[in-house]
């Protein structure tokens, strides 16, 4: 049975309180929480670093399902994040910083990730969620010139 959303995705939130309550919701193991972020249609999408793409609720919450069965809840925090919105999608891409356990004891595994937010009746929802091994030097903050068009 599905928990009731966050009190920021009831009132229809912005990008980032649906993000917020992402990575909330995998620091703390909360399936319900997690799957109350993701929009309510079969099309949603989620691949996992290294693994096969997951299309719709069901199949999503199964892979978070077999995530957290390996150790309860997932220690990954967002940075350098990099943000487009328009009116009704918001495109965020982002380094995972993701505490892991390696042969030689705790650890830190770098992340490359991209959430796609969609706009509905309910408020912003994710729609995808695509993680890819990162490396150094995506947590480098980028430089970049000022572009003026004209």
């Amino acid at each position: 049975m599905r928990q009731a959303p966050s009190f920021a995705a009831i009132l229809g939130g912005s990008p980032d309180d649906v993000d917020a309550a992402f990575y909330e919701a995998l620091q703390s193991g909360d399936i319900n929480k997690l799957m109350a972020c993701w929009a309510d249609d079969e099309e949603i999408a989620c691949i996992h670093p290294g693994g096969a793409r997951a299309i719709g609720t069901a199949d999503i919450r199964a892979s978070f399902e077999t995530l957290f069965a390996n150790g309860a809840a997932i220690d990954a925090r967002p940075q350098c994040v990099a943000r487009w919105h328009s009116s009704h999608t918001a495109v965020h891409h982002l380094v995972e910083s993701v505490s892991v356990m390696t042969s030689t004891g705790p650890g830190t595994a770098l992340v490359t990730t991209t959430h796609v937010f969609h706009r509905a009746a309910q408020g912003w929802r994710l729609v995808v969620h695509h993680a890819s091994p990162g490396s150094p030097q995506d947590s480098r903050p980028q430089e970049r010139a000022p572009q003026v068009l004209h």
